[in-house]
């Protein structure tokens, strides 16, 4: 197990410069420019792919570092450059961790590797768990999945929402019910392949932020799916369901479902998200407000401004150690007795949306234009406390966690 520490080492301060470069030298030269086309910035992806940063190998050393810190300090250096072009490139992720947690290691095998494909021919991955009417309500999903066993194929109906490269994407991940009789505990993941006749791509959305990542409906009409695109495989899949329905008659403890298990190994790399966020937007109005004139100096001069500094990087900070330590125990098997992972993504969440919109403010009129980029963080960093559970849905969590009570 490794120790946990606040201090990287010389190989992750490499790998993290190395990143910031990429950030600072090609992402935020075009991020304006992407989120005002609010189109999926295949090049910058395309360059991520050549140098290696965008693969399958890279995020597997990242994910297996057994600090911990690889990938929140990967996320916090992509969304340093910016937001909407990092969740292009990072959005992937999401899928390959939702067959990581649920898969065989044939599955892991074999779509791991199709969701990045390579340099010459880069693709993308999508996981679509919520639906119009069931986003942090998981046990209101409708999407459906029979098995026909004269087959051996799975049969998927539904419209899944809010998918990231949801319709565009070479590999969707779709999490759908296969006993309703079981609630949230009655769902499983499935992978849907390349070309798989009746997947379709709905509505696109246009968002306040992360315009440059691309967010869809995911339509499945009749889709056949082999046998062995259930992750984890039928046997434990019905072994699970036997132990949730005893459960279930016996009121004992709960079992914790597909898409839970997926966000719940995410929550701190979003954590990580955020931090990269308000570390962008605090940097720029520190810069702006040792060089903006007013009355004669400086406006940091001011303490309406440095206080207001001060506590914007006290934040940042606080929301990067929570990420460190709940990345940390994750890597090193420790349970969140106190739901750190909740935690630590709460906080940063929150953290970004108040120091970005300090930011705006400290900037005055010009952080209220798009000659600044502080207006295009803050209208980022919103999405924080909404997506792989709101504040409100990770507020439950701690509390259930710290009580043992099913707050409701």
């Amino acid at each position: 197990m490794a120790e946990f520490s606040f201090e990287l080492d010389d190989d992750q301060k490499a790998v993290r410069d190395w990143i910031h470069g990429f950030a600072a030298d090609v992402m935020r030269p075009a991020a304006a420019e992407w989120d005002e086309r609010e189109e999926t910035p295949w090049p910058i992806i395309q360059e991520a792919a050549k140098i290696g940063l965008y693969s399958l190998d890279f995020y597997a050393q990242q994910y297996f570092d057994p600090t911990g810190l690889g990938i929140p300090m990967t996320m916090e250096e992509l969304f340093w450059g910016d937001a909407g072009i990092a969740l292009s490139i990072v959005g992937t992720g999401l899928a390959a961790v939702g067959v990581l947690a649920n898969g065989t290691e044939e599955q892991i095998g074999t779509w791991i590797p199709q969701m990045y494909g390579d340099a010459d021919d880069v693709k993308v991955a999508a996981f679509c768990s919520s639906e119009p009417d069931a986003g942090s309500d998981v046990g209101s999903m409708r999407t459906r999945a029979v098995y026909d066993e004269a087959k051996d194929e799975w049969v998927l109906n539904g419209t899944k929402t809010w998918a990231t490269n949801g319709g565009i994407a070479n590999v969707h991940v779709v999490v759908a019910v296969v006993d309703p009789d079981l609630g949230s505990k009655g769902h499983a993941s499935f992978i849907v392949p390349p070309g798989t006749p009746g997947l379709s791509q709905g509505q696109k959305f246009k968002k306040h932020g992360i315009r440059a990542s691309h967010t869809a409906e995911v339509v499945l009409d009749q889709v056949r799916v082999p046998g062995s695109c259930l992750l984890g495989g039928k046997e434990k899949l019905d072994e699970r369901l036997a132990r949730a329905r005893e459960r279930a008659k016996s009121g004992g403890e709960r079992l914790k479902n597909a898409a839970m298990a997926t966000f719940e190994a995410s929550r701190p790399a979003v954590g990580a998200m955020a931090v990269g966020t308000a570390r962008a937007a605090y940097e720029v109005a520190l810069d702006y407000a040792k060089t903006r004139q007013q009355f004669g100096r400086p406006i940091i001069d001011n303490q309406g401004v440095a206080f207001q500094l001060a506590d914007m990087r006290t934040r940042i900070d606080a929301a990067r150690l929570m990420v460190w330590r709940a990345s940390w125990m994750a890597v090193n098997g420790r349970p969140f007795e106190s739901a750190e992972g909740s935690m630590s993504k709460l906080f940063a969440s929150e953290t970004a949306k108040q120091v970005t919109a300090q930011a705006v403010q400290i900037l005055g009129g010009n952080g209220f234009t798009r000659e600044y980029p502080v207006e295009r963080m803050h209208r980022d960093a919103a999405i924080y406390t909404i997506f792989e559970g709101t504040s409100e849905i990770q507020r439950l969590v701690i509390a259930r966690t710290l009580s043992g009570v099913q707050i409701r």
